[in-house]
């Protein structure tokens, strides 16, 4: 119940939020629902006057404005199938217009707009009553909606005077073109969903983002609610409730959080003897809470193959760090140009003053905390909590400065504004690990399953799963079954989970290549870089082909003592073609392999300390080739 809490605590703090429309970055505009409210895709919008007659209609062809925001009732925010709970305003053409039977549609026993239109006068003539309200029922109650979407070409009707069904090619006689509204809508035009306006002379806003008639609905139906019962997680006697919202992820969402509607099979029966004997949720909590949820999944959430990941603090509307990327690394230590290279002391240094800025900004009078929530549904009518932390916003920063200046390494995959890519130091996203370990063709439903295995390492400073670090090494150590890009992505991030392991041990290594370091692997690694390096000086830049050491990795990782005698001398032609200039290379590989020592010279599969000692020698060299081609340049320009 704790989440359920915080969500609600959530909705209490952001109470000012409630019906301002926001928008995302694709201009999808969400809010804060009020309660008793949700959203529906809406097809046409009806247009009324004050006085209760009909003005003007349309088609909502823009996607961006047809999610409507509309008052609903417990039953009608769960209707399912073919039973009869009318929406109090909006609703579809079965539901609101009084000539629908006119018109060819079929009622079985009990008539929609019967129920529709009495609880919609039951609206209309209580003191909580708008005018628009009153205008609306006014007109419905005249009975023509039909007849008057017709007359205006909104709708169709065959050479009986009925409406269509679905569109079919022997309508075309009776209409030149298809009617839009058969490209608005999936099923028949009876399924189109109709809101209403009122259109006056005054700035009146439009009914769904009228705070007073969201008020005024909040008053009509809070006299509706039933008995008082206690509430599990207020613990307070307010009205309860069984029926729960759906459509938390979107508007066409039916899977549900809380559901008790199993009276056949075995969900709760047999355990206990009625659904509110499992959890009692009054309206008002359940209400609120999942609408904080939909605003917040809105605002700041994740999706994965529809699995949500999402944090938030529930004290007040503040922007929680991310996970994942709390801060842009390349704004915690800038790279100078000349490659000046970090040790992780001095890193982990820099991105805690970093994020110890940003604890500033999240101080509160209360102390709340930060919670971590992730949702999927199994199926479409079932959503669960897979994962929820809750914990102080002090000790959220805490962890998410240990992950980043634990699972850190130099990567190049990022690019800037002018989309060239980057050099940085930091720690990989979750998603990026995931194409890291599995491909970047991986399922989603495998990319989400280890993103979710992924948190509690970052909150709970648990180890990294030993299954993951051996699949992104195995990818690492097959350079040739990936393109280029992909691999060097995929080798610094393996990298970074390699040497995040060995410093859970008391054994990290440093990014900057550590030519002390007589570890056997660790010497390997080096061995197999300055091949690589090698033989691509000898190639030049107009050969693209893989080295030698590249071609020949896994079987390295495999067997380095045999494999290293392949690779060594397929060296020679490169190291004569290079003359002078090879004489480094060769004089660095004879200083490498006088480190090893001779019982460590063996076929003994290598640790992936081997990457380490690979990625970091290799950038070593790349660096001081870099540096050596800044002199010469350098040079050239003094002497003109």
């Amino acid at each position: 119940m704790s989440w359920l809490l915080n969500l609600y605590q959530t909705y209490e703090s952001n109470m000012r939020r409630v019906g301002v429309i926001e928008k995302k970055h694709n201009d999808q505009e969400y809010t804060l629902l009020p309660v008793s409210h949700t959203t529906q895709t809406a097809h046409i919008q009806v247009n009324v006057t004050e006085d209760g007659n009909y003005h003007s209609a349309f088609i909502i062809t823009d996607k961006s404005d047809a999610s409507t925001l509309i008052p609903c009732t417990e039953d009608s925010s769960s209707r399912a199938g073919s039973k009869v709970a009318p929406y109090p305003l909006h609703d579809k053409i079965s539901y609101v217009a009084g000539d629908y039977i006119a018109y060819g549609g079929a009622v079985k026993e009990e008539d929609p707009f019967t129920a529709y239109i009495n609880q919609l006068q039951d609206w209309a003539d209580s003191p909580y009553a708008h005018p628009k309200v009153k205008s609306i029922f006014a007109y419905l109650n005249k009975r023509q909606l039909i007849q008057d979407l017709v007359n205006g070409k909104l709708l169709a009707l065959d050479a009986d005077n009925k409406l269509i069904g679905k569109w079919d090619k022997q309508y075309s006689s009776l209409y030149e073109d298809k009617p839009t509204i058969f490209s608005i809508v999936s099923g028949e035009q009876e399924s189109a969903f109709i809101r209403f306006n009122v259109h006056s002379s005054t700035n009146w806003v439009d009914i769904w983002n009228d705070k007073e008639m969201y008020a005024s609905f909040v008053q009509f139906y809070s006299n509706k609610l039933g008995e008082e019962k206690l509430c599990y997680v207020t613990g307070d006697l307010l009205p309860g409730t069984d029926k729960h919202a759906n459509k938390i992820r979107n508007a066409a969402d039916k899977a549900k959080l809380i559901s008790a509607n199993d009276t056949s099979g075995f969900t709760f029966r047999g355990r206990f003897n009625v659904s509110h004997e499992v959890a009692g949720i009054s309206y008002d909590v359940s209400q609120k809470a999942h609408n904080a949820l939909k605003w917040l999944i809105h605002r700041q959430g994740k999706f994965i193959d529809q699995r949500v990941f999402l944090v938030w603090a529930n004290d007040k509307e503040v922007e929680i760090l991310d996970l994942d990327d709390p801060c842009t690394m390349e704004d915690i230590v800038e790279l100078t140009s000349d490659g000046k290279s970090f040790t992780n002391a001095e890193y982990a240094r820099e991105v805690a003053k970093a994020l110890d800025g940003y604890r500033n900004t999240l101080s509160s009078p209360n102390k709340s905390d930060v919670s971590i929530l992730v949702l999927d549904s199994a199926t479409t009518g079932r959503m669960a909590v897979l994962y929820y932390r809750n914990m102080n916003k002090e000790l959220y920063i805490d962890k998410l400065i240990k992950w980043h200046s634990t699972c850190v390494w130099r990567h190049r995959y990022r690019k800037d504004q002018n989309g060239q890519y980057i050099e940085f130091i930091g720690a990989p996203t979750t998603k990026d690990i995931a194409y890291a370990a599995y491909g970047p063709k991986a399922n989603e439903k495998v990319v989400k399953g280890l993103m979710e295995r992924m948190l509690p390492c970052v909150v709970d400073e648990r180890t990294i799963p030993l299954d993951i670090i051996k699949s992104a090494f195995y990818r690492a150590s097959n350079p040739v079954a990936t393109e280029k890009w992909e691999w060097e992505k995929t080798l610094s991030i393996t990298c970074a989970l390699i040497n995040k392991s060995l410093i859970d041990k008391q054994e990290g290594y440093e990014v900057a290549l550590d030519k002390g370091n007589d570890n056997r692997d660790y010497l390997f690694g080096r061995l197999l870089a300055v091949a690589d390096v090698l033989e691509r000086r000898a190639l030049g830049a107009d050969e693209n082909r893989a080295s030698n050491a590249i071609r020949y990795m896994n079987s390295f990782a495999k067997h380095p003592a045999r494999t290293w005698k392949t690779i060594q001398a397929s060296l020679q032609p490169y190291q004569a073609r290079l003359g002078a200039k090879g004489y480094y290379y060769s004089g660095l590989i004879d200083e490498i392999a006088s480190m090893l020592k001779y019982e460590d010279f063996n076929n003994k599969p290598l640790s992936g300390k081997y990457l380490l000692g690979f990625y970091s020698q290799r950038h070593e060299l790349y660096q001081k080739k870099a540096k050596e081609d800044n002199t010469i340049n350098l040079s050239n320009s003094e002497e003109i």
